[in-house]
């Protein structure tokens, strides 16, 4: 597993809201960018994944918000792999336009079958202790 890695996204008008910052659901998607972004450079495609029959599912996730973004601003995302074990995997990730913090969270993910069994992960996916 990556322990690190980072991708960048220009926002899009529609992520705005009424007051013109990102909305912060928004910033959800952008966690799951990172998190297929950070697949890709591993050279896997979560679309191969989940026709093993392996799903990677968000357990519990928390996310602080420091400053708002608008329309047009190119953020970076950088997703950092704390933990990669069993059939879990720990994020964390800072969302920043330029040297600003934007925002930062944490996801837990739990890696399930079809039938929302707990699996173990690929051995790609896991981390050395």
């Amino acid at each position: 597993m990556l322990a690190d890695h980072e991708t960048e996204v220009r926002v899009r008008y529609y992520e705005t809201d009424g007051q013109g910052f990102v909305h912060h659901a928004n910033f959800l998607q952008y966690f799951e960018l990172a998190r297929v972004e950070q697949l890709l450079a591993l050279g896997h495609n979560y679309a191969d994944f989940e026709r093993d029959g392996l799903f990677l599912v968000v357990k519990k996730l928390a996310v602080n918000y420091h400053q708002p973004s608008r329309f047009g601003d190119v953020l970076r995302i950088q997703i950092h792999t704390a933990r990669a074990r069993a059939a879990r995997i720990d994020h964390e990730y800072k969302v920043l336009r330029g040297q600003i913090l934007i925002a930062e969270g944490k996801t837990t993910l739990a890696c399930i079958d079809r039938a929302g069994q707990v699996q173990r992960l690929p051995s790609f996916l896991l981390m050395e202790t």
